[in-house]
């Protein structure tokens, strides 16, 4: 890890500020008392968060906004020609990347990290919910808000740091680990990997990185994950699921319409044998059982008491954009959520189905990039399975070019048939409303999906519908 060198006098700039790990990373700065500013392209909810904090928000990327800067942070989705970027280069003056910057904040404290492809978000507000429950004050820096914060970061006094590790770009290798979970590997991220040995490879890495006087904890339900484990040279970790042979073995599960309860066997660990019964998860869906177990092991492993740690789950609030209800109409629920890959959308809908099966379940789909769609297109097509009926919007191309070789109508045929569900192709925000105004009729699911603008969508249909 490379050290820097930070003083009260210098003047930080946060490149792509209104991302929610470059917004998490400054507000905890701002909070340590360093002088911190950001750019970005537009204002948002974390750009808003920020400026509550009293952090100078600049819109728009001009070289004139490092003027007076001593050290730029910039985000991995800021190009090498980014005016701000070529100026500061100009003047020479150091420029980190995220990771390095958080790397060297959070080395300050005994660090749990969090990655995963899927469900790291959720996790981490898990084990952050129980640790702040058991009063150990954490600092936290998340993918996501959540609720009971109003944010997705916080200063804590105490010695812990809880933090999501995203392996996008291979940057969660450069965090220092006391302890780890990894909720599951999936084919994800190839166009940074190249190939999925060369992700499979990263998160082995990862893995081992975890110290002798840490854990790691890993997912045994998890058929990559599973594959991993037989190649490591370490067996510094614990496994978690409903696996029989997990660590800690998730039983008598019981899922209603608005949580989860299940009892927790747990053998073969530093401490006797355990049985917890009735766990109560305010949330729902067979994939948030895992990774609220995932959570329950590691805060075990600290001494947390088991009363203790069930009282965090009960309380859980949740984080925005994980099955967030967004509003109810005439017996309708809308949800707003942030599934965007192939095993995300089917854990979510299947988790619905569970509790909803006599309701009518639309998923409003929204791809995020093509690059997505072309590598996963045959999963992407079988996924829907648990709706009724999807409404399949445009691709939001999150900075990619056009895929002029891309075509919604096949896209939504292959849905139709490999989902055997009903598909609705619209063009625009204004269609979706159309559609809904002439075709609701009442005690349906509605859940947006998708990683774009889709959010602002579901939350505008409230004024609308």
């Amino acid at each position: 890890m490379k050290k820097i060198k930070l003083g009260k006098q210098d003047v930080i700039h946060f490149i792509g500020i209104g991302g929610i790990g470059m917004s998490g990373l400054a507000q905890i700065m701002k909070t340590m008392g360093f002088k911190v500013q950001g750019s970005d392209v537009n204002k948002n909810k974390n750009t808003d968060n920020c400026k509550k904090l009293g952090i100078k928000i600049l819109i728009g990327h001009n070289k004139k906004n490092v003027n007076k800067v001593t050290i730029v942070v910039k985000s991995s989705a800021i190009k090498p020609n980014n005016l701000e970027l070529v100026e500061f280069k100009k003047k020479n003056m150091p420029i980190y990347d995220r990771i390095e910057m958080l790397a060297n904040i959070i080395d300050l404290k005994k660090n749990i990290i969090i990655t995963g492809s899927h469900g790291k978000t959720t996790t981490t507000s898990l084990v952050a919910k129980i640790i702040s429950t058991a009063k150990l004050d954490p600092t936290i820096i998340n993918g996501g808000v959540i609720n009971s914060l109003k944010n997705n970061a916080k200063l804590g006094q105490g010695e812990w740091a809880i933090v999501e590790a995203d392996e996008s770009d291979g940057s969660f290798l450069k965090v220092p680990i006391n302890y780890s979970i990894v909720t599951n590997v999936d084919k994800e991220h190839l166009d940074y990997y190249k190939n999925f040995n060369r992700l499979i490879e990263a998160f082995k890495a990862f893995i081992e990185k975890t110290p002798p006087i840490g854990k790691s904890f890993l997912c045994l339900d998890d058929l990559n994950l599973k594959q991993i484990i037989k190649k490591l040279k370490t067996k510094n970790y614990y496994t978690y699921g409903f696996h029989k042979d997990a660590n800690y073995q998730i039983c008598n599960v019981k899922y209603e319409i608005d949580h989860t309860k299940f009892d927790l066997k747990v053998k073969n660990v530093g401490f006797k044998k355990l049985y917890i019964k009735n766990i109560l998860l305010n949330l729902i869906g067979k994939y948030n059982v895992l990774n609220a177990v995932a959570a329950i092991g590691l805060c075990l492993n600290l001494g947390l008491n088991a009363n203790i740690i069930k009282k965090a789950l009960k309380n859980f609030s949740g984080v925005q954009r994980r099955l967030t209800k967004v509003f109810k109409k005439n017996k309708i629920e809308f949800y707003d959520d942030y599934a965007h890959h192939p095993t995300e959308i089917k854990s979510v809908l299947e988790g619905v189905k569970k509790v909803s099966s006599k309701r009518k379940i639309i998923a409003v789909f929204q791809p995020h990039r093509y690059s997505r769609i072309k590598s996963l297109k045959s999963e992407f097509a079988s996924c829907f399975k648990s709706s009724n009926q999807v409404i399949l919007c445009p691709v939001y191309a999150a900075g990619e070019a056009v895929d002029r070789k891309y075509n919604n109508k096949r896209f939504a045929k292959l849905i139709s048939k490999f989902s055997k569900t009903q598909v609705i192709l619209i063009e625009n925000e204004n269609d979706l409303s159309k559609y809904f105004k002439k075709n609701l009729i009442m005690d349906e699911v509605v859940i947006g999906m998708g990683a774009g603008s889709i959010s602002k969508w579901m939350h505008n249909l409230k004024n609308i519908l």
